[in-house]
């Protein structure tokens, strides 16, 4: 946890270069809206206007939670190994968008309740999964700080290997039960706002989930002003690996994509533990879950895509690559005024 004090502020000279170059360009002044100021702070992120995303990962973090225990999820927690098996071994929603996306993928166990043999998941398993929130903390405070630094790690290996971004993305069953639990403390309010239906409950399932929030959050009393005694009481150790990667993002100075609603609460801790993080993190869509407006918001950051994705695995996080791309092709090869001889136009107030 120490290097967390290494995060400085993104660049702004960089930041205002890259705005300059936007507006060199022969259309009118943020004519892209949101993608034009995201490419001024990848910009900001690696210290360059040059910037290069052409290297990507996506990285999954897989992991159960106890409180399936309480009924909340349609599916069994065997569910979350079956699937990230199916994402390691390249068969999932994720690892075909992916290919799409020239993007690799990266299935993280860490923590799973089941063993998994399969040798193509990068086994950092803390525990098998969670206990149950409705009957006490999640996990210790050492495992919620160890699942935190198991993010930042494999930042710190992707960043050696030459990765440019990442994708944050998670699996596990009753995950979106955990996250509405954070949100609700985090963004003091009630349980019944920022919880949705998930996968899928109905009505009567809905009202089970926001009863056993509300028990949980009895019961632990988590600490709102320790977003670690949060994570520990009430998240999940996926949650806590995507906060890794939010805050790894920071040290080691590489953008990190928000996917939905798991991904959201886990930036919004990252910003709790250190706010500066926030300078590295790009928004990529806004979840359907009832939280994740609210959060982003609560952040300060803007979504490029608002198109009702509630899949996970970071697949709407993936959907922000192209865009990108498509946004660097203008950024760094549309004709200019000065070359065509057109007067720039100005920015009115």
């Amino acid at each position: 946890m120490e290097r967390i004090k290494m995060i400085s502020p993104a660049d702004q000279t960089a930041f205002e270069i890259a705005k300059n170059q936007w507006n060199s360009i022969a259309k009118p002044l943020n004519g892209l809206g949101q993608l034009e100021d995201d490419i001024c702070r990848i910009a900001a992120m690696q210290g360059t206007a040059d910037i290069d995303i052409s290297k990507r990962a996506a990285v999954i973090m897989c992991s159960d939670n106890g409180v399936t225990e309480e009924n909340v999820t349609q599916s069994e927690s065997s569910v979350t190994a079956i699937c990230a098996e199916e994402i390691a071994s390249g068969n999932s929603s994720i690892n075909k968008l992916a290919e799409a996306f020239n993007a690799e993928v990266i299935a993280v166990d860490i923590g799973i309740k089941n063993n998994i043999s399969n040798s193509k998941i990068i086994n950092k398993k803390i525990s098998h999964g969670t206990k149950n929130i409705a009957n006490g903390a999640a996990m210790t405070r050492s495992q919620a700080e160890n699942s935190i630094c198991t993010g930042m790690d494999i930042v710190q290996k992707l960043k050696n290997d030459g990765v440019k971004i990442i994708v944050s993305g998670e699996m596990g069953i009753g995950n979106t039960t955990t996250a509405a639990a954070i949100s609700a403390v985090m963004l003091g309010v009630s349980p019944d706002i920022v919880t949705g239906r998930g996968a899928g409950l109905d009505s009567a399932g809905l009202a089970r989930k926001i009863s056993v929030i509300k028990k949980a959050i009895e019961i632990n009393s988590p600490d709102k002003s320790d977003p670690i005694d949060v994570l520990s009481k009430i998240g999940g150790f996926d949650i806590g690996g995507m906060t890794g990667l939010f805050l790894g993002g920071a040290v080691y100075k590489i953008p990190i994509i928000i996917d939905g609603i798991i991904s959201t609460i886990s930036a919004l801790l990252a910003c709790e533990i250190c706010p500066i993080c926030k300078e590295y993190m790009l928004a990529s869509h806004v979840s359907e879950e009832p939280a994740a407006k609210l959060i982003l918001e609560k952040i300060g950051l803007k979504s490029v895509i608002n198109a009702g994705f509630h899949l996970g695995e970071g697949t709407g996080g993936i959907m922000l690559l192209p865009l990108l791309d498509g946004a660097i092709s203008v950024y760094k090869n549309a004709h200019k005024f000065d070359e065509i001889g057109i007067e720039r136009y100005v920015e009115l107030k």
